[in-house]
Parts: C-alpha cells; sequence; structure tokens
C-alpha cells in the first residue's frame, strides 16, 4: 500500500520544452522538405531514380539525364524553395504588421504590381538585363502596397482589415486588367511568360536564381534577425509604443522585406497566389503567436508548399503543364473563404 502510495505521488515526467519541441518540429519539417525537393526532381516525361538525381548532382557526367537534371529540375525546385519561402514568410511580416488575418502579398496587391512591371519591363525594354527585372519588381510591389495602404487607410475607422482587403482585392483587379492589356497588345511577350503570368516554375534556369537569391536571402536574413520586433507589432500599436518601440523605424523595416521577399519571388516564380496566406495561419496552430518560430516555420513550410504543390500536380498530370499557380489557387481560395467568413466575419 505504502509503495503504491509513493508511485502516485512520485515526480511526473516531465514534457519537452517549448523550445525543443519547436526546434524538433522545425528539423522533422526540413527533413520532409529535402525529401519531397529529392521527390520532385525525379517526376518528368523522363523517368530519373534518386540515385541518378544524386549522381547528377555530385558527379555530373554530361549525359542527357545529366543535364535534364541540372538545367531543368533543378532550377525548377529552388524557383520553388525561394519563392515559397518568399511569399510565406513575406505574408507573415504583412499579417503580423498590420493586424490583418487576410494579410498576404497576392491580397494586398503585391504579387500583381510586381508581375505589371516585370511585363512591363519586358514589353518596353526588351533588351534590359535579368538584373533590371528584378528592380522593376521590387518598384512595382512597393508602389501597389502603398496605393492599397492609403486607400485601405482612408475614413475615420483607418486601415482595418476587411478595408485593406477590399483596397487589395480593388487594386489586384485594376494591375491585373492593364497587365492583361499589355499582353494582348504583345503577342510575343504573351507567348513568352504566358505560364509565368499566373505563376509558374517552368523554364527557370539558375541564372534566374542566382539573380534572385540574393535579394530574398537578404528578406528572410532580416525577418529572422528582426523577428522579435515583428512579434512585438503583431501585439498592437498600444503595446508596441509601450515597450518603447519605434512604430514608424520597424514599419519602413517591414515594408523592406516585404518588398524584397514578394518582388524577388514573383521575378522568379510569376505572381503565385495565396502561399502568405495559408502557411502562417497553418503555422500559428502549430507554433502560437510568437515570431520568432512563426517565420522560421514559414520559411520551410512554404518551401514545402509550392515544391509539393508543383510536383503533384505533374505526378497526377505528366502529359500536362499545370502552373503551381492554378494548383495553389485550387488549394487557397476554399482558405481565404474560411477565414473571411469565420475568422474576420465581424471586424470592419
Amino acid at each position: 500500500m505504502t509503495e503504491s502510495r509513493a508511485r502516485t505521488v512520485g515526480p511526473k515526467p516531465q514534457l519537452m520544452p517549448s523550445a525543443e519541441r519547436h526546434v524538433v518540429a522545425l528539423g522533422v519539417l526540413a527533413l520532409v522538405l529535402v525529401a519531397t525537393a529529392m521527390w520532385s526532381m525525379t517526376i518528368g516525361p523522363t523517368d530519373i531514380s534518386i540515385t541518378g538525381i544524386f549522381t547528377a548532382l555530385t558527379g555530373f557526367d554530361g549525359s542527357r539525364e545529366h543535364l535534364i537534371v541540372t538545367t531543368v529540375r533543378l532550377p525548377r525546385m529552388l524557383a520553388g524553395l525561394v519563392a515559397g519561402s518568399a511569399l510565406a514568410v513575406s505574408g507573415a511580416i504583412m499579417q503580423a504588421v498590420t493586424n490583418n488575418p487576410l494579410a498576404s502579398p497576392g491580397l494586398l496587391g503585391v504579387n500583381a504590381g510586381a508581375a505589371f512591371a516585370v511585363v512591363a519591363t519586358l514589353t518596353f525594354l526588351p533588351d534590359a538585363p535579368t538584373g533590371f527585372h528584378v528592380w522593376a519588381a521590387f518598384a512595382g510591389a512597393a508602389m501597389a502596397a502603398t496605393v492599397v495602404y492609403l486607400v485601405g487607410s482612408m475614413g475615420i475607422a483607418g486601415a482595418t482589415p476587411v478595408k485593406l482587403a477590399l483596397a487589395g482585392a480593388i487594386v489586384s483587379a485594376f494591375v491585373a486588367s492593364l497587365t492583361s492589356s499589355v499582353l494582348i497588345f504583345d503577342k510575343t511577350t504573351l507567348d513568352a511568360i504566358r505560364f509565368w503570368s499566373i505563376g509558374s516554375l517552368a523554364g527557370r534556369s539558375l541564372d534566374n536564381i542566382a539573380t534572385v537569391a540574393p535579394y530574398v536571402g537578404a528578406g528572410l536574413t532580416l525577418a529572422i534577425v528582426f523577428r522579435r520586433q515583428i512579434t512585438t507589432m503583431s501585439l498592437g500599436l498600444s503595446v508596441a509604443r509601450t515597450v518603447g518601440q519605434n512604430v514608424g523605424l520597424w514599419r519602413t523595416m517591414a515594408a523592406i522585406m516585404v518588398i524584397l521577399l514578394a518582388g524577388g519571388a514573383v521575378a522568379v516564380a510569376g505572381p503565385i497566389g495565396f502561399v502568405g496566406l495559408v502557411v502562417p495561419h497553418v503555422v500559428r496552430l502549430l507554433v502560437g503567436i510568437d515570431y520568432r518560430w512563426i517565420l522560421p516555420f514559414c520559411a520551410v513550410g512554404g518551401a514545402l508548399l509550392v515544391i509539393g504543390s508543383d510536383a503533384a500536380a505533374r505526378a497526377v498530370f505528366p502529359a500536362r503543364e499545370i502552373p503551381v499557380g492554378v494548383t495553389m489557387a485550387l488549394i487557397g481560395a476554399p482558405f481565404f473563404v474560411y477565414l473571411a467568413r469565420y475568422r474576420v466575419g465581424g471586424a470592419r
């Protein structure tokens, strides 16, 4: 009886601390991303095994199989990695700074602005270097974001979630119509970028990735370094001011991060929608509201979602090229309806 009581009142087993659980979960998610990336490179008209992928990456011999891996499938996978990480993290930053659960590069016009700038550059400055297209994407993203925020801030209530979402929808539709007009009157440009204009990883080269990667890398680095400040901003302007945070400075820093990330993603893969909306919400369900963890998880989760969606579409429809932007729309549109109906339906 005494022994039984001792066992009952003895020390309870200790659970793994929250930070350690997050580290383990992030490591597992990264391993899943690596496995998905390798699987994505095996999918295509030519059957190439995982062993063949490793051989092409570690001992390139110039064979047809190795050329397919290094010039077609590797750039495609890397484009998904860069674009997915950038869009998910930029969406998380936008939601934190604006306190708007509907904020994302696609829904607030950033993607549309960047895409229009790139299309206009390709049309009117066809001989411009690739690096110029990237800067055009940054400029377009910045202008669209500024217009959306100014329009959404009109009125007494200021920039409420619903007003920002409506302003983003209006600006996105207007800019998209301008983009379509440019493409209609320039058939050559339309043929060249028709898949890119709705978000696609096809036809990318290592040069494209190398041009964009430094800017996206800078945006991701800034987001991780300043994740504490972003967490404070997510708690509201009054809390941020109470703890002595310079709200204007950190809003500007957040805008720079979003422009680098979203502009770079659009430059390499086109305006892929809903990644910046879906991933941050799913991540918050897993790790809570601390952006010190949300941002790293979004970086890995966004890459996983884009690469996995693109690979799954190619596996299910091997005879057709389905842009990843279409796949993400099928995933993201119902999710947006859910958020608008049940999460911010009462916001004004």
